[in-house]
């Protein structure tokens, strides 16, 4: 991993963008264990760019920027977001002990459930967009819901429980996890939308549902399902299969549905590496 990474570093880190800081995970991973400042340098410029470079609106939810001045998406809030910056920063202020970090980190986490999160199903849209008030295509998209389980489990944790953003938080993902648990398909995963039926199971949405799952006692039947049809859907290379590509927030749930699912993708393999971990883990306790 440190070899590939100092490569990439000595090519040139590419523009910051809120999606791009999610590179950053894996530098932050790599300081930790090394302890060599070049990479602190690195993820403390992504932190600074997050909290005081990086589009806002509302409140200071972020806005959405991938690494591409083509593809500009004004207010609008992913919920992607939550992973690639939210819990960066948390990560981040827990490292540095930086309050502002912290609470940039817990405001993202925040702004996001109260834009993106359905008060009726608990599911999580895809997008919000601020200007014209709506959801957009109003699509439950699983990767995006596994995105946001995932990112809530690994936050509470970090988060003292005598601090009110641990209730929040703690109480959207149980309400998340209630739903998703009744979607769950016959195969043993999810849908890509989730709400249709119609829709392929998809392989990396899964595995980051599946591992939100992995800590309540409750839903050992459902893992034990979902564990069954990810692990059928790895080739002998290691390859996940079964993975939607990139997805933007699409126009319509055929959007959704026409996305391919046929080449590797790094999410796929980095959600069902982490459901994996999680799954190993808790065999040996």
């Amino acid at each position: 991993m440190k070899g590939w990474v100092d490569d990439r570093i000595e090519d040139g880190l590419p523009k910051l963008s809120v999606n791009g800081v999610s590179v950053g995970h894996a530098l932050i991973t790599l300081y930790q264990a090394t302890g060599e400042e070049r990479y602190a340098e690195i993820i403390k410029r992504m932190a600074d760019f997050l909290l005081n470079e990086a589009e806002r609106f509302d409140d200071g939810v972020l806005q959405h920027t991938v690494n591409s001045e083509k593809d500009v998406f004004p207010e609008q809030a992913w919920v992607d977001t939550m992973m690639m910056a939210g819990y960066y920063q948390l990560r981040m202020g827990i490292l540095f002990e930086r309050e502002d970090y912290i609470n940039d980190g817990l405001k993202q986490y925040h702004g996001h459930e109260r834009f993106l999160q359905n008060e009726d199903t608990n599911l999580y849209y895809h997008g919000w967009d601020n200007v014209n008030h709506n959801h957009m295509s109003s699509i439950f998209w699983t990767r995006g819901n596994a995105w946001a389980a995932l990112t809530m489990v690994k936050a509470l944790p970090l988060i003292p429980v005598q601090n009110p953003s641990y209730m929040i938080i703690e109480g959207s993902l149980r309400d998340q996890c209630s739903a998703l648990v009744r979607l769950q398909a016959d195969d043993g995963l999810w849908h890509t939308v989730l709400t249709n039926r119609n829709s392929y199971t998809e392989t990396s949405g899964s595995a980051g549902i599946a591992f939100a799952l992995l800590g309540n006692g409750l839903f050992r039947k459902q893992v034990q399902k979902a564990s069954e049809a990810i692990l059928a859907r790895i080739k002998a290379d290691g390859t996940i299969t079964g993975v939607s590509a990139g997805t933007a927030v699409m126009n319509d749930e055929q959007g959704y549905m026409d996305v391919p699912d046929k080449r590797i993708q790094g999410w796929g393999q980095g959600l069902t590496l982490s459901f994996l971990v999680g799954l190993a883990r808790r065999l040996d306790k």
